[in-house]
């Protein structure tokens, strides 16, 4: 994990815009709300900064450092793929493979993690879904088969009755990522692909492991510590792990568990921001992102829900934490994980659970930002898909329909 994501490493001055937002826009000027609203706007500026990342990340490489979809070069595939699918741009399709190819060598050198984000399950799941458009079968069954390796890491079905503690649970680095990568091939290639006898013991070891995690902690079902810390939030917290958990079909007795560790997030919100602390127990309200604080609580907790339609605290809690990132949302960055771009998602995200208007207009008055700025934003940020401008371009396709968007490797 990069500093930008970590808690010791964040934008301390989160509820605060940026010198340069600030000096740039008028949060409250109507100016706001004079967006480019054609669809031929986003889908130009997309392709156009699609073709910028591609120049920065691929023609000029010099070697893969980094394979992952997160920080690295498959991040751009990822970017590529996403471009086909809406443009249906053959060229981008080939792009794709092509980058995944490569990163797959760099990948078996340098990867460790077996995620989706961050590990070797990302090349493979991605591997898999792109050689199925490509209609190559043996190179998705290829694919398939590696991610099968993957999933055999010993560790990932083991729960703690079995001194199941050394994998971490987290979304970018443990076994919620591994899940998440499955349930992306899944969603491609049908629901057996990754076979549910794989699944379900990893998922039974996420669930132990979370009860065993929260044998101290009063009111909630299910917690988990990562390097010493009970973080909350999307990248390594609960938020991540809980996202995740929702899209399989659990046992009452699980489902009940998962609902009542979202209402033990809910009870954390601070009382006059509405904003979600980072880490268990830490008092400072400062972030405003999907890794950490409201943006990231806010998409699971739409997707909660949609799961739990019964339960209207959950969606108004969706609701109020996307209150939050309206009101603090254009940060210093502008990528996913922690900036302006993944903010968009969280209005987004309460666009498909309310189908409100008002969302979809948040969500392109975040992106009309990006669009305004993003050259100026570009030297600071750089070009992969979460900590930089790739996200923006997903996130401008993802404008062209917002009922079928979904924030990279998050959404499903």
């Amino acid at each position: 994990m990069t500093s930008s994501v970590v808690e010791g490493g964040r934008d301390e001055g989160k509820h605060e815009p940026s010198d340069f937002i600030t000096e740039t826009m008028n949060l409250t000027s109507p100016n706001l709300s004079l967006l480019p609203s054609e669809t031929e706007t986003f889908l130009s500026a997309a392709i156009s900064l699609k073709d910028k990342v591609v120049e920065e990340t691929w023609n000029r490489r010099d070697q893969v450092v980094d394979p992952t979809v997160y920080t690295g070069l498959l991040g751009t595939a990822f970017t590529c793929l996403r471009s086909y699918q809406v443009t249906g741009c053959r060229n981008d399709l080939i792009l794709c493979s092509d980058i995944i190819d490569t990163c797959v060598t760099a990948a078996r050198a340098s990867l460790r993690h077996v995620t989706f984000l961050c590990g070797r399950g990302g090349v493979y799941a991605l591997g898999a879904v792109v050689a199925n458009y490509m209609e190559d079968l043996p190179k998705r069954d290829l694919f398939l088969g590696l991610f099968f390796e993957v999933a055999k890491e010993r560790a990932l079905p083991v729960g703690p009755e079995e001194g199941g503690f050394g994998m971490s649970y987290d979304l970018l680095y443990g076994r919620a990522g591994f899940l998440w990568g499955a349930l992306f091939v899944n969603k491609h290639l049908g629901d057996d692909a990754v076979p549910k006898d794989i699944l379900m013991p990893i998922i039974d070891a996420v669930l132990a492991g979370g009860r065993a995690g929260a044998s101290d902690v009063e009111d909630c079902p299910l917690m988990y510590r990562w390097h010493g810390t009970r973080y909350l939030g999307a990248a390594n917290g609960l938020a991540g792990i809980l996202h995740v958990l929702l899209h399989f079909p659990l046992p009452r007795e699980d489902a009940e568990d998962v609902k009542g560790t979202l209402r033990y997030l809910m009870s954390k919100r601070f009382p006059h921001s509405g904003n979600y602390p980072s880490s268990e127990g830490n008092p400072r309200d400062k972030l405003v992102q999907w890794g950490h604080g409201a943006t990231g609580m806010a998409i699971t907790l739409s997707k909660a829900a949609q799961v739990f339609p019964n339960d209207r605290e959950l969606r108004d809690a969706a609701i109020e934490a996307g209150e939050v990132v309206w009101k603090s949302g254009l940060v210093k960055k502008v990528g996913l994980a922690d900036g302006v771009s993944g903010n968009a998602y969280a209005f987004l995200s309460l666009y498909r659970l309310t189908k409100e208007s008002i969302y979809e207009e948040r969500a392109k008055s975040f992106a009309s930002f990006m669009y305004d700025n993003a050259k100026s934003l570009a030297s600071a940020n750089g070009y992969s898909l979460s900590q930089g401008l790739a996200g923006t371009v997903c996130l401008w396709f993802d404008l062209l329909a917002p009922d079928s968007s979904r924030f990279p490797g998050y959404e499903l």
